[in-house]
């Protein structure tokens, strides 16, 4: 009996995507979607609206892309302008969910206005789905509603949201290159080793003379590859697979991958610059909408993407909440370099903190952009060198033998 109610609750709860036809009280047509556990919700529900219900179909919204950062980017950025130009919240939502090429984010936003609709708060609907609203999203939010100021929140939660996106995708960038070089220089030098020299060794056993060092080396490597490639290629898949996952699943892993990040030779300066903007934008983006610092900092730790920002933002959010200004917390905390906290003391005097935090933001922003260009331009002569000795060392050596030979002739 107990096991035929729990599955009669979960049937109940369980709910449906339905486009409705009717009626407005002046008898205009009107049309929407709704979710809801059947027709009948869907039907009192629009009564109680005062709509007089025509039709109501199922629909069916299966398939759909994974929702991404950049989706929930658009989103908010479209909601912010609706909300600016006095589009009612729910009709909002209806509009930006229709017009979405992605079903996934077209049935989280039916979603989420349902939730609203049924008479729970913006914030709290966003909360249900903490995989795409962060705590700083809502947060940001809860303050629109609060403070009746929800299309300027959006509007500072959109600009922040691009700005963010912009700094990863010059990052990723930066990197996608060499590491792209590097994977195929793994799989050109593993297909030389295992299908070229092995040619080149059965020409030379006919030479009848001692092969230089070099190629002697070659051969060896090679004859280790052809004996032992069906373990050692998918223990180098198997081993960068365990890698990642670790890594995204463990917090250990995290923090020491974070640290030794930080101290990359050119790249730590890239990944540090981008923290600190980063920090200083979420910052920038709580003060303005009014959140308490103490408050702020909690949102502020985990957008900075490190988890030496984390762990420092952790102290100083303890140390402010205790009576200390933010100035001398972020000095105690030893990650934030002089021009950052020179700012800070200056926006603390004068008032102007969020200003302060959202220039020192744009700086850092602009610093990210200059060294991922020159990392760039500096990447690439460095690679070709790297190939170049690599494969023209492998084709000198197996070509050795053959010029002694025709010196000897």
């Amino acid at each position: 009996m107990a096991a035929v109610a729990k599955k009669d609750v979960k049937d109940a709860a369980k709910q449906y995507n339905f486009a409705w036809i009717g009626k407005d009280k002046t008898g205009k047509v009107v049309k929407g979607e709704a979710r809801a556990s059947g027709d009948a919700s869907v039907a009192a529900n629009l009564r109680r609206q005062g709509i007089q219900v025509q039709s109501i179909k199922k629909v069916s919204r299966r398939g759909g892309k994974r929702i991404t950062e950049k989706d929930i980017a658009i989103f908010t950025r479209q909601l912010a302008v609706m909300m600016k130009a006095g589009v009612p919240l729910l009709q909002a939502f209806d509009i930006v969910g229709k017009g979405h090429s992605n079903p996934s984010v077209a049935k989280l936003l039916f979603d989420i206005k349902t939730d609203v609709e049924t008479g729970s708060s913006l914030a709290a609907a966003f909360r249900r789905y903490p995989l795409y609203f962060d705590a700083l999203f809502c947060n940001l939010v809860n303050a629109g509603e609060q403070a009746g100021i929800l299309d300027t929140l959006l509007e500072r939660l959109a600009n922040y949201k691009e700005k963010i996106l912009e700094i990863k995708g010059k990052i990723k960038s930066a990197l996608f290159y060499p590491i792209s070089i590097i994977v195929v220089a793994l799989v050109v030098t593993a297909v030389i080793m295992i299908f070229v020299i092995p040619v080149f060794k059965d020409l030379f056993k006919g030479f009848g003379a001692d092969l230089p060092g070099p190629t002697l080396f070659v051969m060896n490597i090679s004859d280790w590859f052809v004996g032992n490639w069906w373990w050692v290629l998918p223990g180098l898949i198997g081993g960068t697979w365990f890698f990642f996952y670790t890594w995204k699943r463990s917090t250990t892993m995290q923090r020491v991958m974070d640290r030794i990040a930080l101290r990359v030779p050119v790249f730590g300066d890239v990944i540090r610059k981008a923290c600190i903007a980063r920090w200083c934008r979420t910052l920038s983006t709580m003060f303005a909408a009014g959140v308490p610092l103490v408050e702020a900092l909690d949102s502020v730790a985990g957008a900075a993407g490190n988890f030496v920002y984390y762990d420092a933002t952790k102290k100083v959010q303890a140390e402010v909440s205790s009576g200390t200004n933010l100035t001398l917390a972020m000095t105690n905390s030893e990650v934030f370099p002089s021009m950052v906290l020179q700012m800070v003391a200056i926006g603390e005097e004068s008032g102007a903190l969020d200003a302060m935090l959202s220039k020192v933001a744009d700086f850092f922003e602009t610093e990210v952009d200059e060294a991922v260009d020159s990392l760039a331009s500096l990447m690439e002569p460095m690679i070709m060198v790297v190939l170049g000795g690599l494969i023209g060392g492998i084709v000198v050596a197996m070509y050795l033998p053959i010029f002694k030979m025709g010196q000897a002739i």
